[in-house]
């Protein structure tokens, strides 16, 4: 790894250089990024996850820019144009939109006005002109005309001569760094609606004329706009004053007043209006887009964190519920490890003795079965279930409504069709809401990250940047809380460190033909499964009523010879250190401190020692809803509990049980003014929330997280103590209205930025 990225990593990320150093040379052995931060303190100075992640993002852009900056130099070489300063220009430049610049000129390009120009001869006149002499520009041009070349007149040769300098202008590195610089501080986003589409467009309606800085636009406005524009209803600019950026530009290439100088002058307005101003757009447009895009993911990421670490059941008997009206309701028990014992379906609501019959049913089987926890989606149907299953008063049965969301997504999978090939998806829906109360993490990994519902314009994102953020978060989340090895499935198994998909694979197929693993050690027998996976996953396997008790803990296999060493020396077992604090008190840990092993880690597995594989998620608490059941039900002023369910820069949804998520709008979060809603809330969160104003014909509720709030419609409450600018279009926002919470969630352009630049320029140009 060359030194060079380390002091330039280091420095700009305000990091100790050999922790830097050290953190890049095992992301080079491809140690990943949980165990580093968990294992490897010592050697990294104990960065945790979020330092390790920007030193390896840094680190692929700035290999992604040497990349760049090796094939410019090769284009450059083989077409015979690299010179000794060209070179030290390339090499010495330390940012992207730089090295292009640099290399702009010299760019293969199609067919232009001034390749045009060159190839009539008229290059020898734009270099007199540009010196901008005493010489009468026409006096200039006379020796340029040419019948033969088509060049008839004095001023077609100075035309073609204006169209060269205005071309130099546009690839001058110089200028461009000029009017990008202005363009990001004074660029103006400007929307419009096209012509007669304002009906079909009317969920845009708040961007048909709409104005703001681009440089303090937040996320979820920009990518509106953009989905506006790429659905044919709104047009969208980042405009800046001509007179201005042309007066930047002028004292670049104006040298005097003279009629030379005034020629250069045209040339250089030219540039602008034709070329530049068109480029530097589109420059502006892609970087407010990977601004929006990088906002928009990390708004989704946090949101999955909160609801993959959400609170678990744990092991109890379930009988789940999927609600439905017409359909019925589908049932299935579930024992305390989650195996489907029976399915079933009951008609709660189709008449008196239909409801009669299905409140024997279930009876039945919660004594069958044991049942100890009652989990009702909460998609259609729900809280009728809920009241259902509540009025039949179960004794010490908890009845819990649990979020389905992508819970279809799941049971329509390859991964449902496997572990139920002979059930219908309406009994694999109804097993990952059950199981997905007694472990929100090991159900929800079973389908992809975006079917949760936590996102914000994720169809619109870079496809490829927030898959890598949102795989990022649930390795981190499987990792944090720990694995159970004889249980988990392969699709949990997968995000362990050092896995991956085809050992998880090779794991399940090892345990279902030779049984349980009787400790961690045995997993080396797994085919494939060798010294290096082993090492990056042992740490995150869990092993209930294993031999030796620190394969039930977060210790790693590595360190069980110093817990050995720290039982021996204090005359007991391993299983007395855990079992007796008196005697974890006396352990001296400078004694068993060494060359590969500090204090960071003997802390840690003090620490474990306490309680081995504890999980970090915090204790279930079941949660019950107002006695409001559907939107017709509120009323303004109505005191409510709710759930979380999303976080958006803009406020947050929450759920207060009426099949339609309410908004609280980041001005309505606290009494003080609120810059960040999730400083205040995050997914999952249990609130009170008072319900401000109804809007039955858009199936809108406003809520409020004030003591004391106003209640009315929003116009007769005044200014929202924010900065301007409307709500973004609700359809844009994943999150979506019930009582369908199935429907297949919203649709957008995923193509590359390269790709929309290319379509905006095409456009433009034409």
């Amino acid at each position: 790894m060359s030194d060079p990225y380390v002091s330039k990593i280091a420095a700009e990320l305000g990091l100790n250089p050999a922790g830097v150093a050290a953190a890049m040379n095992l992301f080079k052995e491809d140690a990943t990024i949980p165990f580093i931060s968990r294992y490897r303190k010592e050697a990294t100075g104990n960065l945790d996850e979020v330092a390790l992640g920007k030193i390896q993002d840094r680190l692929a852009q700035l290999k992604e820019l040497d990349l760049r900056r090796e094939a410019i130099i090769k284009s450059l070489t083989e077409r015979n144009l690299l010179t000794p300063e060209l070179k030290l220009k390339v090499e010495g430049a330390e940012v992207l939109s730089k090295l292009e610049d640099i290399y702009l000129p010299f760019r293969p390009k199609r067919r232009t006005r001034a390749t045009i120009a060159k190839e009539k001869g008229l290059e020898p006149l734009a270099d007199l002109v540009y010196i901008q002499g005493s010489e009468a520009p026409s006096a200039l041009a006379v020796p340029f005309i040419s019948d033969e070349k088509g060049v008839k007149t004095a001023e077609e040769a100075l035309a073609g001569a204006r169209d060269i300098i205005a071309e130099r202008v546009s690839e001058d590195a110089p200028a461009r760094a000029r009017l990008r610089q202005l363009f990001s501080a004074k660029g103006i986003f400007h929307s419009k609606v096209l012509e007669g589409k304002q009906e079909e467009g009317a969920k845009f309606k708040d961007y048909f004329d709409w104005k703001e800085p681009a440089a303090k636009a937040p996320s979820h406005r920009i990518l509106a706009m953009r989905r506006g524009e790429s659905e044919g209803i709104l047009t969208m600019r980042i405009e800046v004053e001509a007179d201005e950026a042309i007066a930047l530009l002028e004292p670049l290439f104006v040298q005097n007043g003279s009629a030379c100088g005034k020629q250069v002058k045209e040339a250089v307005t030219d540039s602008y209006n034709r070329l530049l101003a068109l480029s530097m757009e589109g420059e502006a447009r892609l970087e407010t887009k990977r601004r929006a895009d990088a906002e928009a993911i990390a708004v989704f990421a946090r949101n999955l964190r909160e609801i993959l670490m959400s609170s678990p059941l744990g092991h109890k008997n379930i009988l789940a519920l999927d609600p439905g009206f017409r359909t019925g309701c589908k049932l299935v028990c579930l024992d305390s490890n989650g195996k489907l014992l029976h399915d079933d379906v009951i008609y709660p609501h189709s008449g008196d003795g239909a409801s009669a019959s299905a409140a024997a049913k279930v009876k039945k089987l919660t004594a069958e079965f044991k049942t100890e926890v009652i989990a009702i989606g909460n998609g259609t149907a729900g809280r009728e279930t809920e009241e259902f299953a509540r009025a039949l008063k179960l004794e010490g049965v908890i009845i819990v409504m649990v979020n389905e969301s992508g819970a279809s997504v799941y049971s329509a999978s390859a991964v449902a069709r496997e572990e139920f090939p002979d059930k219908d998806v309406t009994v694999r829906g109804s097993v990952s809401i059950g199981r997905r109360l007694m472990d929100p993490l090991a159900e929800l990994v079973k389908i992809d990250p975006k079917s949760i519902g936590v996102g914000q314009y994720q169809h619109d994102v870079d496809q490829g940047d927030l898959k890598k953020s949102l795989d990022t978060t649930v390795m981190s989340c499987v990792n944090s809380v720990g694995v159970e090895l004889n249980t988990a499935s392969r699709e949990l198994l997968s995000y362990v460190s050092g896995l991956g998909a085809t050992l998880a694979k090779n794991i399940v197929e090892y345990r279902n033909s030779n049984g349980a693993f009787p400790s961690r050690a045995a997993l080396k027998k797994v085919p494939r499964l060798g010294p290096k996976a082993f090492e990056q996953a042992a740490g995150f396997l869990r092993l209930r009523g294993a031999k030796n008790p620190l394969d039930e803990s977060a210790v790693h296999p590595e360190r069980y010879e110093i817990v050995g060493k720290m039982a021996a020396d204090l005359g007991c077992s391993v299983q007395d250190l855990i079992n007796d604090a008196a005697l974890r008190a006396k352990i001296e840990i400078s004694k068993y401190v060494s060359e590969g092993v500090g204090e960071p880690t003997l802390k840690d597995i003090i620490a474990e020692l306490a309680k081995p594989g504890r999980d970090p998620r915090k204790q279930f608490e079941a949660f019950v809803f107002g006695e409001a059941q559907k939107i017709g039900d509120l009323k303004p002023g109505q005191k409510l509990p709710g759930i979380v369910t999303n976080v958006a820069a803009f406020g947050a949804f929450v759920d207060i049980g009426v099949h339609q998520d309410g908004l609280v709008h980041i001005s309505e979060l606290a009494d003080t003014f609120v810059r960040d809603a999730a400083a205040v809330v995050k997914v999952g969160q249990r609130v009170n929330v008072t319900v401000t104003d109804i809007d039955l014909p858009r199936n809108r509720i406003a809520l409020s997280m004030k003591p004391n709030p106003v209640v009315g419609p929003r116009e007769a409450r005044g200014p929202r103590p924010e900065p301007a600018g409307p709500a973004p279009a609700r359809p844009a926002f994943n999150r979506q209205a019930r009582p369908d919470p199935r429907q297949r969630r919203d649709e957008g352009p995923a193509g590359s930025m390269g790709e929309a630049l290319k379509a905006f320029m095409d456009k433009r140009r034409n």
